[in-house]
């Protein structure tokens, strides 16, 4: 019998619609009912939209959960907890009520059609690099080979990230 291994994983949770803050707590209880055990949480930080611009700003946290579940398993988790929190995939980087992405799973990379990790567009997004710093700051790449607080130092996405709640902290 093969033992179960603990796999750290990082999320990034977002919402732009209805009481976000309510959805990031939502997705956070329903995540550790799922996945499992929230290890980390940074505060939530708000973001103009990026990609789409013309929608409300969304609010950002990034999370890191240690779960014994596979990387497809955790992302089918993942997509039914945003289905059941409301939200619906009508186009690409619209407005939603609940978004969560696998950032990074230990030091695994997957790239499928399904799934990529780590997430392709951590080291061009400040919204994910600011929280994803303040959690794990050493945490290192796998695929770039940097430690997240050098990303962010270098990283040229001019949106502002303003920290609108602390205390997650």
């Amino acid at each position: 019998m093969v033992d179960h291994i603990n796999n750290s994983v990082f999320l990034l949770l977002g919402s732009n619609l209805g009481d976000s803050r309510q959805q990031l707590s939502a997705a956070r209880l329903r995540l550790e009912q799922e996945v499992g055990k929230i290890l980390k949480q940074s505060g939530i930080y708000k973001t103009a939209a990026w990609g789409k611009t013309d929608q409300p700003d969304f609010y950002n946290q990034v999370i890191e959960l240690s779960t014994t579940l596979d990387a497809y398993q955790v992302l089918d988790k993942i997509l039914s907890i945003e289905t059941e929190l409301g939200r619906v995939r009508e186009e690409k980087w619209g407005s939603r009520l609940i978004d969560i992405d696998i950032l990074f799973m230990g030091e695994m990379c997957i790239d499928s059609p399904r799934l990529k990790i780590p997430h392709p567009g951590i080291a061009e997004r400040k919204f994910t690099l600011v929280p994803l710093a303040e959690i794990a700051p050493d945490f290192h790449h796998p695929i770039l080979n940097k430690k997240m607080f050098t990303l962010l130092r270098e990283c040229t996405d001019p949106l502002p990230v303003e920290v609108v709640d602390s205390s997650c902290l």
